[in-house]
């Protein structure tokens, strides 16, 4: 698959997620395999542009993320295409619009998903950043805001004219957030209405959704967010299977080695408190469906510093194996 010159190989894509693909995730992600493209966590063009120090801390990429994309979000033009020209001077191999982000107070700021209700500032805005950049554009979106407001082929169709590269559709509306059932159906619409490559994201929630939705859309890539935080080998386990291999399932060994090399790159790059609070929060996605795993987090919360929760999950690793 291809966005502009850039070859993503396999044809599987980390979602941005706002406070959890910063780089300790992305390199556990890069490091375990099978993922073709991965995407920072959304930027404000706004914060981007005045320099705010929460926003640049979040900007730090290295070259083994490659390649990488960053989401940046906003709804003036000229801001926009400032910020995206600054993504470009970062290095950055994609440069991806947020249409998609049903949050409020993006929406309050007419940005996000609230882009695909205002059909001609969508275009302003692509129209500015795809004359400031050269790199390859790509813009997530969602079906329109409303049930009765369905502006996705439309939109598509003003992204392909106006020279994005690539586009992503998660299929609900801004209305439904995350909620009810991701419309497959209108992924292959999208497909067929576009020439340039179409992205599918929502509810693939293992290997085998992955390749259900390459079938089932005929999208060129497929995008998984939420599921990666509970199975981090999903894209390893997606790329095996497109190759017809056997799929893997981790061993408690393999899951304790990944709690260690995340908890290496946290106390790396953050803050002590920081890091202990990213610790909780991702061992508790990580050891989810465990024997004994609500066990494990209840103790987690009870700790105050990472080599207290470490031990803790040492010594519940050490008990499944010796169960096992």
């Amino acid at each position: 698959m291809r966005i502009g010159p850039l070859v993503v190989e396999p044809p599987l894509i980390l979602a941005p997620m706002a406070g959890i693909t910063d780089r300790g995730f992305r390199l556990v992600i890069r490091r375990l395999g099978g993922c073709g493209l991965v995407t920072m966590e959304f930027i404000s063009a706004d914060g981007l542009l005045r320099a705010k120090p929460s926003t640049l801390r979040m900007l730090h990429f290295v070259d083994e993320e490659r390649p990488i994309a960053i989401q940046i979000y906003g709804s003036d033009p000229q801001v926009m295409a400032e910020a995206a020209a600054q993504v470009e001077a970062m290095g950055a191999d994609v440069c991806d619009i947020n249409m998609g982000c049903p949050a409020n107070k993006v929406l309050k700021g007419c940005a996000g998903a609230a882009l695909t209700g205002d059909l001609p500032l969508a275009r302003r805005i692509v129209q500015a950043v795809r004359r400031r950049i050269g790199i390859p554009l790509t813009v997530k979106f969602r079906l329109g805001l409303r049930s009765d407001r369905l502006t996705f082929l439309e939109l598509g169709r003003i992204l392909e004219a106006e020279g994005v590269d690539a586009v992503t559709l998660h299929p609900r509306t801004a209305k439904q957030m995350f909620t009810g059932q991701a419309d497959w159906h209108a992924i292959a619409a999208l497909k067929e209405a576009l020439s340039i490559p179409v992205i599918g994201n929502g509810d693939v929630k293992s290997p085998e959704d992955a390749l259900r939705m390459f079938r089932q859309t005929g999208c060129d890539a497929v995008m998984i967010g939420r599921a990666a935080l509970l199975n981090p080998w999903i894209f390893h386990q997606t790329a095996n299977l497109l190759q017809g291999k056997v799929l893997h399932e981790p061993t408690l060994e393999e899951r304790l080695a990944l709690v260690r090399h995340h908890l290496s790159q946290l106390l790396a790059e953050e803050e002590p408190k920081i890091a202990l609070h990213k610790l909780k929060t991702f061992v508790g996605w990580y050891t989810h469906g465990l024997p004994q795993g609500r066990l494990l987090r209840g103790k987690l919360a009870q700790q105050a510093t990472a080599a207290a929760a470490m031990a803790e999950v040492e010594a519940f690793f050490a008990q499944l194996q010796e169960a096992a």
